[in-house]
């Protein structure tokens, strides 16, 4: 993940040196995804954040050798944290219970990221930011209100991270395929919940599995998730795995911002795929360079069984998206 850099072209007048500040470092998310960033060489000042125990992660992670620095900062240094961030990694909030889904979370950490976008917006608002905190396909939508009400919101610069999306397809295919999941290559597309999560899997080698594979792969791909909650029993989410995405979405972004060339993720960002049907946010291939979003690509070409799964996902995200942007709105 962290040995791209051998193989992309350089812009030669690009930066390789970034802050990266984590909000919600404290966390199940925060503190792997803390030091998978710390490995990041590109990552040479980390800023972690929480509402608390942000210092004691950052004191245990600056012991990692490598040549960057590392500092914790409590509630009332938020505005130090932010200052000067090129990259903003939001995982706080609370963790899916079993029977709850995404949605489950919204009441509590839609008010969580809309803090928090308020204070990027203030001190920091030229950083790209990317969004863990669930329900993705509604806080996405938040933070791009309070922007726009702060008057520095930057379609190019916001992101819905939907990386695990593709990390499970990988491996749920793989496990299929008897194949190794790094050789995996799956288009997710959509949004970051339930059926709007849709892996491309006609564009793989895959494309011929028998209907009833292919049925079970897919609602396995939308709802991995699930299983992670029920196996920690009430004791959390998918964090680990959750990180690793986090950590290589943020290294892309970097990566994006450093000059590379032909670096590409899916993600949900501000989109012009459905706009014309009231789909303002969808997730799929993004180009990344030096000022965020360099390309949004389309989906390509589908199967029938693959349209009819886009078009429940755009229906799904248009709530989901409205009950973002009303939130914000009603509660500025």
């Amino acid at each position: 993940m962290f040995g791209k850099i051998a193989s992309r072209n350089f812009s030669s007048t690009a930066s390789t040196a970034y802050k990266v500040a984590v909000l919600g470092a404290g966390g199940g998310i925060g503190q792997p995804l803390s030091l998978l960033l710390k490995l990041n060489h590109k990552v040479t000042d980390l800023a972690l954040y929480d509402i608390k125990g942000a210092p004691g992660v950052a004191a245990d992670v600056s012991h990692v050798p490598t040549n960057s620095t590392v500092k914790g900062y409590n509630p009332d240094q938020i505005k130090e944290a932010l200052t000067g961030s090129d990259v903003i990694v939001i995982p706080a909030g609370v963790p899916r219970k079993p029977g709850m889904s995404r949605d489950d979370l919204f009441n509590t950490n839609a008010s969580i990221v809309r803090d928090l976008a308020k204070a990027a917006a203030e001190y920091s608002p030229n950083a790209a930011l990317l969004i863990i905190s669930n329900p993705v396909n509604s806080t996405v939508p938040i933070v791009a209100e309070v922007l726009k009400e702060k008057g520095v919101y930057n379609p190019k610069k916001l992101f819905g991270v939907t990386t695990l999306d593709v990390l499970r397809a990988s491996r749920f295919v793989s496990e299929v395929a008897g194949t190794n999941p790094v050789n995996e290559k799956v288009t997710v597309v959509g949004g970051h919940s339930g059926v709007t999560i849709i892996p491309l899997l006609s564009q793989t080698v895959h494309k011929s599995l028998p209907t009833d594979k292919r049925d079970a792969l897919v609602h396995r791909i939308q709802f991995g998730g699930d299983e992670v909650v029920k196996a920690k029993d009430g004791a959390g989410s998918a964090t680990l795995s959750m990180a690793q995405a986090g950590a290589r979405f943020a290294s892309s972004v970097l990566d994006g911002l450093a000059g590379e060339r032909d670096v590409i993720e899916c993600t949900f960002v501000d989109s012009p795929l459905f706009k014309d049907e009231g789909v303002e946010f969808f997730s799929s291939k993004v180009t990344l360079g030096v000022d965020g979003v360099e390309k949004v690509h389309g989906l390509g070409e589908l199967s029938d069984y693959e349209e009819g799964l886009v078009k429940e996902a755009k229906d799904t995200l248009i709530k989901n998206i409205k009950k973002g942007t009303d939130f914000a709105k009603q509660n500025p």
